[in-house]
């Protein structure tokens, strides 16, 4: 999952302004261009789910390694063309089919302990983009975006294939989610998942994090630097928000083993939208540092949720085909929230209509989650006696 970083819209953000700079690309134009490619990206997640159910996951370091090769590509690149057919390829392979992949891997893994071994995984990819972050950001200043783009490409390509080893090796009946052993009287198709309100709820909210997170990664600097802030400044609040995301998921994957799930999203998406609410009038630093550590919190229980959530509710079988699913939805939030932001900037001056109407969205995303129950398999409801089905 931490590969997923150049596909990220917080990865790029840590080479939009020289690589803007550099291109003499607008923000307006540089967000038209990342909605469509990440809109066409975000189909990947749906082909590639279906594939890892099909061929074993060991496909996914196949993924990582095409997507270092691409990466390396956009390294080299120039011109504009060069810059969105790369855009196009890091957002379906990273943001989509990897950032899928990796879910359903792990959620095979956690097997009948979703909450408690996806914490775990959310707690190590936290501390791996923690790491990433400052050091592809200090790449970036001392020696370029080009640079550092081909040391992530690198790094890639070397992870793919001590992955691919480790995968190939335990690929069986436990390494390809197609032949896991599983209830199948309980699991849900694809299409069952998708024909109940509990996958939309939170599918939804979580897509909706994921428009914040994106608009506000993105054009993190351009945020601060209206409220008047220092251009490094958004550094600091990304570390912050990063090590307040790591106690959500602590938080997260201890809650979720003793309340039900619709609680834990009801009060990330509370924290989230009183976020929204108070960005527009940040004043000072020490103002900013609460903010960025109320997003982080929401960001990390939302998190543990968004991985825990899909194979504790409907099982392994095509767990692939449904995290696919659901990754499409956030990808395709994801590329709409810098167009959102930069849209509403162009036209009110200012960013702060933007998050008042996305924390009005977020809390109405909140209040549904707190009628929606667990999901029942219409099949399992045949018997007059099974729990829970009148």
């Amino acid at each position: 999952m931490v590969g997923t970083l150049p596909g990220r819209s917080q990865g790029l953000g840590l080479i939009t302004e020289p690589m803007l700079a550099e291109l003499r690309l607008d923000r307006v134009r540089y967000s038209e261009i990342n909605l469509w490619t990440s809109l066409a990206g975000s189909l990947f997640a749906l082909g590639f789910g279906r594939l890892f159910d099909r061929w074993g996951l060991w496909t996914v370091s196949l993924v990582m390694g095409a997507l270092g090769l691409v990466v390396l590509g956009i390294a080299g690149s120039s011109g504009i063309p060069g810059l969105v057919f790369g855009l196009w390829l890091t957002r379906g392979l990273g943001q989509s089919a990897l950032s899928a992949g990796s879910l359903t891997l792990a959620g095979i893994a956690a097997r009948n302990r979703p909450p408690s071994v996806m914490a775990i995984y959310s707690i190590l990819l936290s501390v791996g983009f923690m790491i990433a972050f400052p050091v592809v950001g200090a790449v970036v200043g001392s020696a370029g975006w080009r640079p550092a783009w081909a040391m992530v490409g690198i790094g890639l390509l070397v992870m793919a294939a001590v992955s691919f080893g480790i995968l190939r090796r335990s690929n069986g009946t436990d390494g390809n989610s197609g032949n896991a052993p599983t209830s199948e009287g309980e699991d849900f198709t694809l299409f069952e998942a998708l024909a109940t309100p509990a996958f939309w709820v939170f599918g939804l909210a979580s897509s909706v994090y994921g428009l914040v997170a994106s608009g506000i990664g993105l054009f993190n600097e351009s945020v601060l630097n209206e409220l008047g802030f220092a251009p490094g400044l958004y550094l600091t609040s990304l570390a912050i928000t990063a090590l307040t995301g790591l106690g959500g998921n602590f938080l997260g994957g201890w809650w979720l083993t003793r309340a039900p799930a619709r609680l834990v999203m009801v009060t990330a998406m509370s924290l989230l939208a009183l976020g929204l609410a108070t960005l527009p009038h940040l004043t000072s630093t020490w103002m900013v540092f609460i903010q960025a550590a109320v997003m982080g919190l929401a960001g990390g229980l939302v998190t543990v949720l968004f991985f825990s959530y899909w194979p504790a509710t409907f099982g392994r079988r095509q767990l692939g085909s449904i995290q696919g699913a659901a990754q499409f939805l956030t990808v395709v939030a994801s590329a709409a929230g810098p167009l959102v932001l930069a849209r509403i900037q162009e036209a009110s001056g200012s960013y702060a209509l933007a998050f008042r109407i996305l924390a009005l969205v977020t809390a109405a995303l909140g209040l549904a989650a707190v009628f929606v129950r667990p999901p029942r398999k219409p099949s399992a409801c045949t018997s007059p006696v099974t729990a829970g089905c009148r």
